[in-house]
């Protein structure tokens, strides 16, 4: 019994798959259990001690529909009380017409 070359020439099937979630070839097809992103689990799979990996698909690497909009929003909402807040402090009677 070799542990070696002979043995390695038998693997020629695939053991992950493409996972529905994720889209990684990372589908274990007898566990079926998808080891980038923990499907069928509801939550994805993350932990602490991997950093670099919840940085990689965190919030700000994808297309973020709906917080570019909230940002825009809230960055002309600002302007706008700044612009407000100057009018209001000078009264009326200075008002040159």
């Amino acid at each position: 019994m070799t542990k070696g070359t002979s043995s390695f020439g038998k693997r020629h099937t695939k053991t992950h798959t493409l996972c529905r979630r994720c889209g990684r070839s990372s589908y274990h097809i007898q566990k079926h259990r998808c080891a980038s992103c923990g499907y069928p689990s509801k939550r994805l799979r993350r932990y602490n001690w991997s950093v670099k990996a919840i940085r990689r698909r965190t919030q700000g690497t994808g297309r973020m529909r709906y917080l570019k909009v909230v940002h825009r929003r809230f960055r002309y909402a600002e302007s706008f009380l700044i612009h407000f807040k100057l009018i209001s402090k000078v009264s009326y009677a200075q008002i040159p017409y």
